[in-house]
């Protein structure tokens, strides 16, 4: 202990419970957390099962207690040239006695707290969760008081949440496994501040716990991190269970460390803080390290070949299954998606399959309103969508009806680019019209889209939310394909509606999955990305890149930052998957997922292409490479179902018990499989910056420039997965990058094959092509 004071930055001092850095030099953590209130409490609990029976803070760099003598090193450095960010560490060792069932635990204590602040806990915890929570179980029924009430608040499903009643405390007991990063981060309006704490996923405790605690008063407010955690009640699929946590007892010698990265810093709104997040997400646990294991061209063929033998003839119509039932859901989960890669096999027999299904879909599922109904029965009868027993009219999810309209109208785009548009029929046009009509009409009357409608009659059914997220792009789409400036304008002032409220006031976007209530979730997240993109495709105008880059760095707090350790004899485990990439699914189905439903998340890459920010190629990257990690191949069994399937649970917390971490469902979902072969569609596998000389490699190949002349740049190519690769390769001049890439863009990007174990040379020049060597 002799070089201790070296480098302690300042004991801990105690007053009324509450620990804090004395003082010390400008640049400590001590005024680093002055700027936002707070303070810094370090202590030992000891737990009666998950009951606290005592905390005993350090106030010193030593504490007794009466059954052992604990020791605490505590280091705190500035990160060179980044005023706000501090490394630290924090080590506690019990030097003798014993302590029986207890944990160590990190706190930052804030004074002056506004319960208006934006509290964020990736994938869980969005603007607090402080909205109205109903029900006790998986997709709850809506009360009558949300059936036809545009003031209806937005309400979630029974998640972990901070309170919106007076004079009443809260608590959120999270663990690691519970978030796509391991980082606690709130915004004050008040201060103007952001701050952010990251720290690992575990130790060799297990998993750390995530708390928040706030005082009846709203006034004050800890974020606390423990080793391990020890949570009272565990957070399930809408509701909350026996957590079955237990602090270890400690002997003479144990040690654990905390390390954390915390940034304090001037942030003028929440998308300030939104940024900042996905600059620094990465920033404690480094750089990911995907595997190439399936080239994109590999995967194409096995899901494309699972989709040709799910096409099925029954009473309702043709069409591809998007699930394991005959029953046909429209939009969400694939339903007319995953026609889309099948009509660029250019095969007539799949062409035809395809045109029967959009056959299928205008002629069976178009409301009066020009709406369409959200499923069909295998017998033909209408699939009813989250209703009420009060209220007859049959509703349909505002998603799935934008799905239909984005769609649509890319089905119609392609088989034009392909060459044949004279298969696109007049009334695959005219029911298009149709439904951008509705849109319109419900926004010219109702100023927003909602989350339920009603086919016959266009009513809204359920208000509020982002379910409309796409509506937008599915509008731009059809202004420019049907010539109708209105359109163009409701799809910019719907755009603006949903920034305006959601991201920039709310930190948020949800109501867009047909399970969850109107909670927080990735697919709006990504889906109002996708108008953002568009808005910017048919405009040109910066504004939306600019929103559009924001809308990013909330999909990044959906998305696996890093790679997590799974119990080693789990299904993930075993097959030592890296993971960073996977996407959690909402605040209340607490699990990731491989991909994004349902898209390819182009509209990412083209965020890259426009801004040149490597961090959106990271990010498609690693979604498209965790995809892989779950898809089931020969001696990388995940579903146990078809060769190509794959399944929608990556599952590190323990919401479902804690037997389910790590382990797949022996199942397949059509919206992966679909999402996946989107991904080997609409991404290339190597784009090229001519000017800039520089690579980057999206593919499951190793790519590097070997030189570089006037007639082009050389590229060695090597492929080690076990199967033959096709490559895309997109390459480009800045200029040319100034231009946003078309919807089938990736008809004209030239491939190149690399055998298994092999390794070839290509030149690339834009003016002439690419040229094998």
């Amino acid at each position: 202990m002799k070089n201790l004071r070296v480098t302690l930055i300042g004991f801990l001092c105690l007053s009324s419970g509450t620990v804090s850095l004395a003082q010390e030099p400008v640049g400590s953590l001590n005024e680093l957390l002055r700027d936002i209130n707070g303070s810094l409490r370090l202590s030992v609990k000891e737990f009666n099962g998950t009951d606290l029976l005592s905390e005993q803070p350090f106030n010193k760099e030593l504490l007794q207690t009466k059954t052992g003598n604990w020791s605490m090193q505590f280091k705190a450095s500035p990160v060179s040239k980044h005023p706000g960010v501090m490394d630290v560490s924090t080590s506690f060792r019990l030097n003798s006695g014993v302590a029986k069932s207890s944990a160590v635990s990190v706190s930052f204590d804030f004074s002056k707290w506004n319960p208006e602040n934006y509290v964020l806990v990736p994938a869980s915890v969005y603007n607090g969760n402080r909205y109205r929570a109903i029900g006790n179980s998986y997709s709850p029924q809506y009360p009558k008081d949300m059936y036809y009430n545009p003031s209806v608040p937005l309400t979630i499903s029974n998640n972990p949440r901070l309170s919106i009643e007076s004079n009443k405390a809260s608590l959120v007991e999270l663990t690691t496994g519970n978030v796509a990063t391991p980082a606690l981060c709130f915004f004050s309006k008040k201060e103007q501040k952001g701050f952010v704490v990251l720290t690992e996923q575990m130790t060799r405790l297990g998993s750390s716990g995530l708390t928040i605690t706030e005082n009846a008063a709203k006034d004050s407010c800890s974020f606390s991190i423990s080793a391990p955690a020890v949570r009272k009640m565990a957070t399930g699929f809408g509701d909350f269970h026996i957590s079955g946590d237990k602090a270890p007892d400690w002997n003479s010698g144990d040690e654990i460390t905390l390390n954390f990265k915390v940034y304090v810093f001037n942030a003028a709104n929440i998308p300030d803080l939104l940024k900042k997040f996905m600059q620094v997400r990465k920033a404690l646990s480094g750089l990911n390290h995907p595997r190439n294991i399936i080239p994109m061209s590999k995967l194409f063929e096995v899901a494309t070949n699972i989709c040709k033998g799910n096409f099925v003839d029954v009473p309702a119509g043709s069409f591809y299954r998007p699930e394991n039932n005959k029953n046909f859901q429209l939009g969400w989960v694939s339903g007319m998606m995953n026609t889309y890669p099948m009509l660029t096999l250019n095969d007539k027999k799949e062409r035809d399959r395809v045109i029967a299904e959009l056959d299928f879909v205008v002629n069976k599922l178009q409301g009066k309103s020009g709406y369409f109904y959200g499923g069909i029965t295998a017998g033909g009868e209408i699939i009813p969508e989250k209703m009420s027993p009060d209220f007859k009219p049959i509703q349909a999810m505002v998603r799935k009806n934008a799905d239909a309209l984005l769609w649509l109208i890319k089905h119609m785009q392609l088989l034009k680019a392909q060459g044949y548009g004279k298969s696109v029929k007049p009334e695959w046009e005219n029911a298009t019209e149709k439904l951008a009509a509705a849109f319109v009409n419900t926004w010219n009357k109702d100023g927003e889209f909602g989350q339920y409608i009603v086919p016959e009659t266009g009513e809204i059914a359920v208000y509020n939310s982002t379910a409309g997220a796409i509506v937008p792009a599915g509008l731009a789409m059809a202004s420019d394909y049907f010539h109708n400036k209105e359109w163009m304008k409701v799809a910019r002032d719907a755009a603006k509606f949903y920034y305006q409220r959601d991201v920039e006031k709310q930190g948020l976007t949800g109501g867009h999955c047909g399970d969850i209530s109107q909670d927080a979730d990735s697919e709006s997240a990504f889906g109002f990305l996708e108008s953002l993109m568009a808005l910017y495709y048919y405009t040109g105008q910066k504004e939306w890149l600019n929103r559009a880059e924001v809308q990013a760095a909330l999909g990044a707090t959906w998305t696996f930052s890093y790679d997590p350790v799974f119990p080693p004899n789990s299904e993930i485990g075993k097959l030592k998957s890296n993971m960073a990439g996977a996407i959690w699914a909402s605040i209340q189905n607490k699990h990731a997922a491989p991909g994004i439903c349902t898209a390819s998340g182009d509209y990412i890459f083209k965020l890259f292409r426009a801004t040149g920010n490597p961090l959106y190629a990271d990010l498609i990257r690693d979604i498209q490479h965790a995809h892989a990690e779950a898809v089931n191949m020969p001696g990388h069994l995940t579903t146990n179902n078809l060769i190509g399937s794959s399944m929608e649970r990556i599952q590190l917390s323990d919401a479902e018990g804690k037997g389910s971490i790590g382990n797949f469902i022996n199942t397949r979902n059509s919206w992966t499989e679909t999402n996946g072969v989107l991904m080997a569609l609409e991404i290339p596998g190597i784009y090229v910056n001519m000017n800039h000389k520089k690579l980057y490699v999206f593919d499951h190949v190793k790519a590097q420039v070997l030189s570089i002349d006037k007639s082009g740049i050389t590229i060695q190519l090597k492929n080690e997965t076990e199967y033959d690769a096709s490559v895309s390769v997109l390459a480009e001049t800045e200029k040319q990058a100034r231009k946003p890439l078309s919807y089938t863009a990736f008809l004209r990007w030239p491939k190149v094959k690399v055998k298994t174990g092999g390794t070839i040379m290509i030149k690339v020049n834009p003016a002439n092509g690419i040229t094998m060597l």
